[in-house]
């Protein structure tokens, strides 16, 4: 009994400085928010104003609040496929062990995970621009007549920067699904293959089922963390063109610190972040559910 209590006392000791950094970057902020969504107040001055609830009403009738808000969805639906399937397939292909230069090509398909987002989103401004690379490529090869304004025309920048993103994010979902791979024991490959099975009845019959547990880990993250895009669009498009881009990240940025607005809505802004972190904590909830079903059914 000594022991145990001694080895949990030690948890609990190790556990302080990550709970202490909690409470300051996390829990305070949070608690913050809350405080500043009743207030009608620029965050610039001493004066406020106690307004209640009077802030969340105003998000809920902004049509540029909902506007920001579908799109935030549509980036999610537009990404989180392209997260799962792209990345599982290179997974698949880097994960066999005859291909030479494997670790070469992981490492060319994850750097642009560690590039900062900003400098990808200033760079991809100039190469997905009127006279980039990308029309220039497209026209000499004969798939376009004319050049594509793909950031400033608002039937093609959500669509510009949904795929930008996927190239952006491929690397760290291949990560996650060659960790889902290298775990599957090979013994039961061997024994699949004794049995009859090749090819595709392996992949269907084996990898998948076995891969669904961290399938449903690495859905969870990625539709949280599209959710909650911001650096990309900002840098690219800045939510424009005419509010085609604006996500729920930005009309925050745009109220709380932008000079657009006139003076700051810092109020206004924590009420409207607020609004939507229900939403994801809604999702996050529902997804932990199923996550957990799905990996009961796994294992049995």
């Amino acid at each position: 009994m000594k022991t145990k209590w001694r080895i949990e006392m030690w948890c609990w000791i190790f556990l302080i400085p990550t709970g202490v950094l909690f409470v300051l970057f996390q829990g305070w902020p949070i608690a913050a928010s809350l405080y500043y969504a009743m207030l009608d107040w620029s965050g610039l001055t001493t004066d406020s104003t106690f307004v209640g609830l009077n802030n969340f009403y105003d998000v809920a009738k902004d049509p540029y609040f909902w506007n920001a808000y579908k799109n935030s969805f549509k980036f999610m639906l537009g990404v989180v496929p392209l997260h799962l399937l792209m990345p599982l397939v290179l997974a698949i292909i880097l994960n066999r062990p005859k291909l030479r230069g494997a670790s070469i090509y992981r490492t060319l398909i994850f750097l642009p995970v560690v590039t900062t987002t900003s400098i990808i989103g200033i760079i991809m401004v100039f190469i997905w621009g009127s006279d980039g690379a990308v029309n220039d490529a497209l026209l000499k090869i004969g798939l376009l007549d004319t050049p594509i304004n793909w950031l400033g025309d608002a039937k093609w920048s959500m669509f510009t920067v949904i795929i930008i993103s996927v190239w952006k994010n491929l690397g760290i979902n291949m990560i996650y699904w060659l960790a889902g791979l290298q775990n599957i024991p090979k013994d039961i490959y061997e024994a699949a293959e004794v049995d009859g099975a090749r090819g595709m009845k392996l992949f269907v019959h084996i990898t998948v089922p076995l891969l669904v547990p961290i399938g449903a880990v690495i859905l969870l993250l990625n539709v949280v963390n599209s959710l909650k895009v911001f650096d990309l669009i900002k840098t690219m498009t800045n939510g424009g063109p005419f509010f085609a881009t604006d996500v729920v990240s930005t009309y925050i940025y745009r109220y709380a610190f932008s000079s657009e607005m006139g003076l700051p809505q810092l109020g206004y802004a924590s009420a409207a972040g607020l609004f939507f972190a229900v939403t994801i904590i809604f999702l996050a909830i529902i997804q932990s559910v199923l996550t957990k079903r799905i990996k009961g059914r796994a294992k049995s």
